[in-house]
């Protein structure tokens, strides 16, 4: 944890972290010195020579005045400490959390296809926060309270007698122990709780997030219900840390509480047998007060830090899990060329089914359109996954212009290939920032470029705002057609090398598909196209067509040759189009 202070990053904070090491351990050495000035003042009233003030040359107003000065310094030097070292714990936490979410975005698609986004972003902001709770605790309360009563030991034994010292540090040493037993007890109660609060946060993101599924099947009371019984357990685990929190403090009151007393007594006892003075009594209690009273602080500091130790747990795993799917040593840049594909003998299975892709292979000339159809389950956007690399499959290669997938870096591959999903989902901002998402740096000429040869521009120029239009949460500001339409401009923007279309249409009415298949044509312009298709008419004039069932390659060949053939693809034709009967031309050629 406090490695995170000698990063590179926070070189600039050096000067910074060793003044506030100085100025804390000033102001502990302050805080024990303090009560020997009072004290001395205190001896300096009540002895003969200080029976009368004014023989006495005022000595005890300096003694004061030192007290007040050493007692306000103490107080002072933290405030300032704190004041300027705040910059340094928020950027050494703001190191943390990228860290983590860098990490997280780089972590393969099955760990997020299993996780709850709410869940794994609340894991990242309690762990981030964590990590300042136990660096603020640990260095600036646990450490020097430690120093404290080391000074406060060392003075109370050279000048009041080694017993005080031994007495105080028993008591510090119960108050600790207890501390640790009661607060291990207790974490076992925060582990428990957390899974509660994770389970609550994730329920009431995931449902706010597909409101439009809630609503449609009036599910409303239902979700409700399942939130209030989240809220419920929540509550039940909250009112048990409680608890045993009220339990922890009264038992830390009473530890306090007795070696004050022990000490008091002790001290009053030397007064009454003349081995000390009145003043040596007070400043023996308030230097105990002194250091008694951050032991409160402890005890809320090493909650903090056992709680705090529970929510890094989760983020450590987060960042020692390791990708399934990860750049191979020396990997080097995809090289594009033709944006010719080859599978060669590929076989996959998805993460708990027992089926998947067999021994497929196929390939796709650079610059030709291939379709890509089947029943649902075939494995047709199994062959899509694959080729962006979101899996590796078991067995077979995967090879674009020659280069296995594997030995390429996987952003370089990407930025290869374009991808128009059957649902675009866009963030909740401005037009120009989801069309601009595959070229960052695009300029408003390029995007209104892409945004033509798209059909959108006319929808564009309509808006009052222009590209300044925001469209909502996952879009939802936007029909299906302009979506689709936003995700078509965003592959053009991008100029991949190969161009992927998932069901990209198979949502949209008739008229609205007829758009965005003249957007497809233009974007298809000039580069090798694979296309996944549910509605077969959009791929009728690719070059060729694999057939896929139970994810193997049952039949391939263009339209009229699959016509032909009358097998699967001649069935799923004549189901979508009614069709009972071959064109007169395509008769011919089955029965010659």
């Amino acid at each position: 944890m406090f490695a995170v202070l000698l990063r590179p990053e926070l070189g600039k904070w050096r000067f910074r972290i060793v003044l506030a090491f100085l100025l804390t351990v000033a102001a502990k050495g302050l805080s024990v010195v303090a009560p020997v000035f009072m004290g001395e003042g205190v001896n300096e009233l009540v002895s003969e020579d200080g029976a009368n003030v004014a023989a006495a040359g005022g000595a005890f107003v300096l003694f004061f005045v030192l007290f007040a000065a050493a007692r306000f310094s103490a107080s002072a030097l933290p405030a300032i400490r704190d004041g300027f070292f705040a910059a340094v714990t928020q950027d050494a936490q703001r190191l943390v959390a990228v860290d983590a979410f860098r990490h997280a975005q780089n972590l393969d698609l099955q760990f997020h296809l299993t996780r709850r986004s709410g869940a794994l972003n609340r894991t990242m902001e309690r762990g981030s926060g964590a990590m300042e709770y136990l660096f603020r605790f640990l260095a600036f309360n646990i450490g020097p309270t430690i120093v404290e009563l080391g000074f406060a030991a060392v003075v109370l034994a050279a000048l009041y007698g080694v017993q005080f010292s031994l007495a105080a540090v028993v008591t510090v040493v119960v108050y600790a122990i207890f501390t640790i037993i009661v607060t291990e007890w207790r974490n076992k109660q925060r582990r428990e709780f957390n899974k509660a609060d994770t389970r609550l946060r994730g329920i009431a993101l995931d449902t706010l997030a597909n409101f439009e599924t809630v609503k449609s099947f009036a599910a409303e009371d239902r979700e409700a219900d399942r939130f209030d019984g989240a809220m419920q357990d929540y509550n039940r685990h909250y009112v048990k840390i409680m608890q045993s929190l009220s339990a922890l403090n009264a038992g830390q009151e009473l530890i306090m509480t007795g070696g004050l007393l022990a000490v008091a007594v002790m001290a009053g006892r030397g007064a009454i047998n003349g081995t000390m003075q009145a003043g040596d009594v007070t400043a023996i209690i308030l230097m105990l007060i002194n250091i008694y009273r951050p032991l409160n602080i402890l005890g809320w500091a090493w909650r903090e830090v056992k709680q705090g130790t529970v929510d890094v747990e989760k983020l450590y795993e987060l960042m020692d899990r390791r990708p399934a799917v990860a750049d191979a040593d020396g990997a080097a840049p995809f090289a594009a060329a033709k944006g010719a594909v080859r599978f060669d003998h590929v076989s996959f299975a998805h993460e708990g089914r027992a089926s998947g892709l067999k021994d497929v292979s196929f390939d796709v000339p650079g610059g030709s359109f291939v379709g890509i159809v089947g029943p649902s389950g075939a494995g047709k956007s199994t062959i899509l996954k694959l080729l962006f690399r979101f899996y590796d499959p078991p067995s077979g290669r995967i090879m674009i212009d020659g280069q296995n997938v594997r030995d390429v870096t996987q952003n370089s591959l990407r930025a290869a290939l374009g991808l128009v999903p059957q649902e675009v989902v866009l963030f909740n901002d401005t037009l120009r920032f989801n069309l601009s998402y595959a070229q960052p740096g695009a300029s408003d000429d390029d995007i209104m470029e892409a945004v033509e040869r798209a059909q959108l521009g006319e929808f564009i120029r309509s808006l009052p705002a222009g590209l300044d239009t925001r469209v909502g949460e996952r879009g939802l500001k936007l029909s299906g057609g302009e979506k689709q339409r936003v995700g078509v401009a965003r592959a053009i923007l991008l100029n991949p090398l190969i161009l992927i279309l998932d069901e990209a249409t198979s949502s949209l009415d008739s008229t609205t598909e007829r758009e965005v298949q003249m957007a497809l044509k233009e974007a298809a312009r000039g580069r090798t196209t694979i296309a996944v298709a549910h509605r077969l008419s959009t791929i009728a004039n690719a070059d060729m067509i694999l057939v896929f069932r139970d994810g193997e390659i049952v039949e391939r060949g263009d339209h009229a040759q699959l016509l032909v053939r009358d097998g699967l693809y001649a069935d799923l034709w004549r189901r979508q189009t009614g069709e009972h009967d071959l064109p007169a031309d395509l008769e011919v050629v089955k029965n010659a």
